[in-house]
């Protein structure tokens, strides 16, 4: 029989710490019940020492998860552990992951320690952490680039402190997948307890190598990856769980374990957490990605069409496709729009907020003929959307474009409740939009991203813009759709502007918490 193993998920942890992919409370249960449905083995809720929002977040997901381990992540200091401890309270099963760095560039630069001093902090953060729980995981940070003698120095002493995971992080993405499957290999074979514990990786993307690097390491004996939906992550991401997840099951015959994953769930996790932080997944993304059963060559569908297996080494359906599902339209009734919101693992807390969803989705049938998954996901995140903007919210949006003229929009907003309206010229129609919104609100922040996508095909699909804005050195993605694309610009422009006016909970101590 293979091996369990183990899917720790970080999306709302690591995934949350991309530039202005923070999530609120809800979203992040609403990820988290998906994942725990997915049957992820291990949830990395969140930092709750970083803030009172994260604290509750995790704390909420530790209330509502009981299938699934709840992880806390905390620095090795007393405040930090205590903090963990507390927001896991709650969970049927709780795990604290502490970490230090163990890198000679960390310890003299940021951490200023002797390697003697972060071994005794190590060894004591992970004592201090059982006293809450049997169930701890210790990182030795930035490992891909400490040295070997000293991490099996520091992984001897905190397994014999009861640490029942060892996680070795490739934190800046530095190693190759020969040298990293060797380090493991090296580690568990020098370490003389290395039996006693889990040895776990968690590799990031920057040089494109951290799923080869996470596979070479369960190939010399890790038996947890650390990963997340669609790679999400600090910089260029992490380990993408779809890709470990399904290279691991559909190469049976190289390697000797498997994971618990229910990988029908896969796609919807993607669209679900590329919906709620407004990170699009590009179309030629491994497993979720638009075009990842797609055949276009001639050759490819003759070939698809005589055998499936001549050109996919996996099924679409497998991962969560479906190439045969229910379309909904105008005519549609309250149950079909119901089942088919069930089927795709969509929940509302009450009726009220079911009649706001289906109302949306009537007002979206009159608009285009056919309405698929992508659209019914859109229109949740919508609605997620309706509550944040409080402050200040789209009433009507007039935009006159003509060839040879300069393009003028005509805005008004409701301002806590108050309606204002200004009009503005600019390059193009959502410029001139911006503009006029500016007018309205005042300073703004610097745009440092807008991007269009279309959430199905045809020219009646909905639009999905992602504006991204900066101010003061917070960030933060706002998110908007539409089957305008104008108004959807807007939309996200305002969801924008929202979270900049409303005092940031959660603040990112970059540097301390990226392992």
């Amino acid at each position: 029989m293979n091996d369990h193993l183990i899917i720790f998920d970080t999306t709302l942890r690591d995934g949350e710490q991309s530039p202005g992919a923070s999530m609120t409370r809800d979203e992040k249960v609403r990820i988290a019940k998906l994942l725990e449905r997915m049957r992820v083995d291990i949830i990395e809720a969140g930092f709750p020492v970083a803030s009172n929002g994260d604290f509750e977040s995790v704390r909420a997901v530790a209330e509502a998860v009981t299938e699934s381990t709840v992880c806390a992540l905390a620095r090795a200091t007393q405040q930090d552990i205590d903090r963990a401890a507390e927001a896991i309270r709650p969970a049927k099963r709780g795990r604290i992951h502490t970490f230090i760095a163990t890198s000679p560039i960390h310890m003299q630069n940021k951490l200023r320690m002797t390697p003697d001093a972060v071994l005794e902090r190590a060894v004591w953060a992970v004592k201090h952490a059982r006293q809450y729980t049997d169930d701890v995981e210790f990182s030795p940070e930035d490992a891909g680039r400490s040295e070997v003698d000293f991490l099996c120095r520091v992984l001897e002493a905190v397994i014999a402190a009861g640490a029942r995971t060892v996680n070795i992080p490739d934190t800046v993405g530095y190693n190759l997948p020969h040298q990293f499957g060797g380090l493991i290999k090296t580690l568990r074979e020098r370490v003389p307890n290395s039996g006693q514990a889990v040895f776990s990786v968690h590799c990031h993307n920057d040089l494109g190598l951290a799923v080869a690097n996470s596979l070479s390491a369960v190939l010399n004996g890790a038996r947890q990856v650390e990963c997340t939906i669609n790679g999400l992550g600090e910089r260029a991401g992490n380990a993408s769980l779809e890709e470990v997840v399904m290279a691991v099951r559909t190469r049976r015959d190289i390697f000797p374990c498997d994971t618990r994953i229910d990988a029908t769930h896969i796609v919807p996790a993607s669209r679900l957490v590329s919906n709620i932080t407004g990170f699009p997944v590009q179309p030629n993304k491994a497993v979720v990605g638009a075009n990842a059963f797609a055949h276009e060559s001639g050759i490819h569908q003759d070939g698809v069409i005589k055998m499936r297996e001549t050109y996919e080494i996996m099924r679409a359906e497998d991962v969560g496709w479906s190439a045969n599902r229910m379309v909904l339209g105008k005519h549609s009734g309250r149950n079909a729009f119901r089942q088919r919101l069930a089927e795709l693992r969509i929940e509302f807390k009450t009726e009220h907020e079911l009649n706001a969803a289906f109302d949306r989705f009537k007002d979206l049938a009159d608009k285009k003929h056919e309405i698929f998954d992508e659209d019914l996901q859109a229109l949740v995140t919508e609605a997620d959307l309706a509550q944040a903007n409080e402050h200040l919210r789209l009433v009507s949006l007039k935009v006159c474009s003509q060839t040879g003229g300069t393009p003028v929009a005509e805005v008004r907003l409701a301002v806590d409740g108050a309606e204002r309206q200004a009009s503005a010229a600019g390059s193009g129609p959502v410029d001139a939009s911006f503009k006029a919104i500016d007018g309205i609100v005042g300073t703004s922040g610097q745009l440092l991203l807008y991007s269009v996508n279309n959430i199905t095909s045809g020219t009646d699909s909905q639009g999905e813009v992602t504006v991204r804005l900066e101010k003061g050195g917070r960030i933060v993605n706002g998110h908007g759709a539409d089957t305008d694309i104008v108004i959807a610009s807007a939309k996200a422009y305002l969801n924008a502007l929202n979270k900049l006016i409303t005092p940031g909970e959660r603040v990112h101590p970059q540097g301390s918490t990226a392992i």
